[in-house]
């Protein structure tokens, strides 16, 4: 013992006891909270507030006391301000592209346009049966009533198609197909019940063609629905090849008949074979009785699905197809309600404009797609108008200048063909205005204005017709063009606003 304090034999004196403290980070260890930051670096950049960091830091695992102990501060909000506060703010473009829903393919796009045309070679093999006295509006017999039921399976398969696909957007395949069940043999049996009540002086044959025509709408709606576009391509095959044979070689009318039926009997059974309930591959139709009490599956339906599709919500897509469908029809005949022969129907326009809604369809994705980069990119309403509206401009171009090619070949291939002048080439451009444009408001769910734009244009062509009030391609040209103006404003008005693309 020594100055009053005891020491065990051996001890330094040159030593102080051991004191726990925090330990300090030195030159040699790296600071926790500078690898934490770097190895999140990207994350906290990014991030508009610490609460942010926070929510991920406990969703790691980091429990308040694990962050006292190794990073020294009371808890995860408190950890969080610190790496926000260490980290400058920065928003890293993402390293794979951002994913665009509206690309699509070309290809795909044109086999629809041409799946859209092929059933015109139906119109060549059953020509025979359309033949006959000329009945209302110069027309021979058989085209009235082919018309009239022509316009109303337009008309009503347009809306059946938003039923469907709008049962497919909610997730709900089933009831699409139930859709298509109901729907598509209603407007089949219709759509012959308007052919016979508009036969007039029509013969049987020409009303069962257009009973026929009513039946391919309604299975081929049903198949286009179902993105089977193949399956009905290669169904038309048949009848494809008997009337480019018929162009070159006169056939019977029995070859002509044989033909038309073995191409609507398979479109119709593949339709059917589509929207059928099918239990396995071997059976059509599931004849057993539905479970019940507790047996009974349950189901879970949305609250859109359990609400029903209300059927005023398809009725503009129907009076859409209505109106858009009577101005391709009097863009098709005009000439022969200027008194020509009934054998310069000028078909290579309706031809021309339906092989363009291959090119038509694909323009529609490609602006879809092109305005939802200029809405990642512009960084004022202005830019992202001004982007809208470039892309428009081009769109439009490009498939007016996709018309312009086809009316040309086809008006050069096409027999008895009229000559294509400056006002017929004008009424069909302005026509194409019309109908994309309209397809593209459409697409944006604001068919309600082109629906009224149609119909009205549709019903003022009427009367300058009924009136004599003007020649039919003068009155086309002056009623396509202010269908023109109309809609074309309506989508400037209405694309240039960033919330429709969203």
């Amino acid at each position: 013992m020594s100055g009053g304090l005891w020491m065990p034999a051996g001890a330094r004196t040159d030593t102080l006891p051991t004191i726990p403290r925090q330990r300090t980070p030195g030159w040699a260890e790296p600071d926790p909270l500078d690898e934490l930051a770097a190895r999140l670096d990207d994350f906290i950049a990014a991030a508009v507030h610490p609460d942010e960091i926070a929510a991920l830091l406990e969703s790691d695992g980091l429990t308040d006391d694990r962050i006292r102990e190794r990073y020294g501060v009371k808890n995860s909000f408190a950890l969080a301000e610190e790496l926000y506060d260490r980290v400058p703010r920065r928003y890293p473009e993402p390293r794979d592209p951002a994913p665009d829903p509206w690309r699509t393919s070309l290809l795909a796009c044109l086999v629809r346009g041409v799946v859209f045309a092929l059933p015109g070679f139906g119109y060549v093999l059953g020509a025979p049966l359309l033949a006959g006295p000329q009945g209302d509006f110069g027309l021979p017999a058989g085209t009235v009533p082919l018309l009239a039921a022509a316009l109303f399976g337009w008309t009503w398969n347009q809306g059946l198609s938003h039923r469907a696909h709008t049962w497919l957007g909610l997730g709900d395949k089933p009831a699409a197909r139930r859709t298509l069940l109901l729907g598509a043999p209603a407007g089949a049996l219709l759509g012959a019940l308007v052919a016979l009540a508009c036969a007039g002086t029509a013969t049987l044959a020409a009303v069962a063609f257009a009973a026929g025509q009513s039946c391919y709408l309604a299975a081929a709606t049903a198949l286009l629905v179902m993105a089977r576009e193949r399956a009905l391509l290669a169904a038309l095959a048949p009848m494809t090849a008997g009337a480019l044979l018929a162009l070159v070689h006169p056939i019977p009318d029995a070859a002509r008949i044989a033909l038309l039926t073995a191409s609507l009997t398979v479109v119709t059974l593949l339709g059917l074979r589509e929207v059928a309930p099918l239990k396995g591959r071997g059976a059509v139709f599931d004849l057993r009785l539905p479970p019940r009490g507790r047996d009974k599956p349950r189901r879970t339906r949305s609250r859109s699905t359990a609400a029903g599709l209300p059927l005023s919500a398809s009725l503009p897509y129907a009076l859409f197809g209505l109106g858009s469908g009577v101005l391709v029809v009097y863009a098709a005949l005009g000439d022969v309600l200027a008194g020509a022969e009934p054998s310069a129907v000028a078909a290579p326009s309706a031809v021309a404009l339906t092989l363009s809604m291959g090119p038509a369809e694909w323009l529609l994705y490609r602006f879809r797609s092109g305005s939802l980069a200029g809405l990642r990119s512009a960084g004022t309403p202005r830019a992202f108008r001004r982007t809208t509206a470039r892309e428009l401009a081009v769109c439009l171009a490009a498939y007016l200048t996709a018309l312009l090619a086809l009316a040309t070949a086809t008006a050069a291939l096409w027999p008895h063909a009229p000559t294509v002048d400056g006002v017929r080439l004008a009424g069909l451009l302005l026509l194409g205005v019309v109908i994309w444009t309209g397809l593209l408001l459409q697409s944006f769910g604001a068919v309600a204005g082109a629906a009224l734009i149609c119909v009205l244009a549709a019903l003022a062509q009427t009367l300058a017709l009924l009136t004599r009030n003007g020649g039919p391609h003068t009155v086309g040209v002056a009623v396509y063009g202010a269908a023109a103006v109309a809609q074309s404003a309506l989508v400037c008005v209405l694309l240039g606003r960033a919330t429709t693309h969203r």
